[in-house]
């Protein structure tokens, strides 16, 4: 983990983003069996900006946590965003690790998200810490069965074992983890894996010759 975290008054809530290091060949792979590696690593580039642009004005600690190594100079400036590196074997550890990570700094409100949601605005995020005033954890529900933010104010690795992860039985299993908790759920948006995801996005057009 990268420690040196910026010097400022340390509010009370933190956002955790994890990203893949943008490679060739190395993500949005199931995308880009369609529509080729290049392709995909252009629109996973700018699903990375949309993400910078959407959590910067967030009024929190933000942490993004690389898939294989720590990047200094790149588009998350280190001005803003804490930086630190993914540790785990599956999905569900990874996310693990980074809560107790930013929990254990103090944190008392804590919420991940992905970096592949172009539906995804400030204001969802911002409703999500609103939420977990009156909730232990929060959830936003992809279309495809899983979910694109989880929050949480207390804790539980059960969330995270004995998941199918990338399934679409996830936040069904989720969900039932959380079944004597108090959790507000979000509104349900896309994520963006495949190019049945992705081509009613114009924006992305540019990006890809059409299959």
């Amino acid at each position: 983990m990268d420690t040196s975290l910026n010097n400022r008054t340390k509010p009370s809530q933190a956002l955790i983003i994890f990203t893949k290091n943008p490679e060739l060949g190395h993500c949005k792979t199931r995308l880009a069996k369609t529509i080729g590696d290049s392709s995909a690593l252009d629109i996973y580039k700018y699903l990375l900006n949309y993400t910078v642009n959407i959590t910067q004005p967030l009024q929190v600690d933000k942490f993004v946590f690389y898939s294989n190594e720590i990047i200094q100079n790149d588009i998350w400036d280190a001005l803003i965003f804490n930086k630190a590196l993914q540790k785990g074997d599956d999905l569900g550890i990874k996310m693990f690790n980074a809560f107790s990570y930013v929990f254990g700094l103090g944190y008392k409100d804590v919420i991940i998200i992905g970096s592949d949601i172009l539906d995804l605005k400030t204001e969802h995020i911002e409703i999500a810490f609103n939420s977990l005033i009156n909730n232990e954890y929060v959830i936003g529900p992809s279309k495809d069965g899983g979910y694109y933010l989880l929050g949480m104010r207390v804790i539980n690795k059960n969330l995270f074992l004995n998941k199918k992860w990338g399934t679409s039985s996830v936040l069904k299993d989720t969900l039932k983890t959380l079944k004597i908790s108090t959790f507000h759920i979000l509104e349900e948006l896309n994520d963006i894996d495949t190019f049945e995801d992705m081509k009613h996005y114009k924006e992305l057009n540019k990006f890809y010759t059409n299959p």
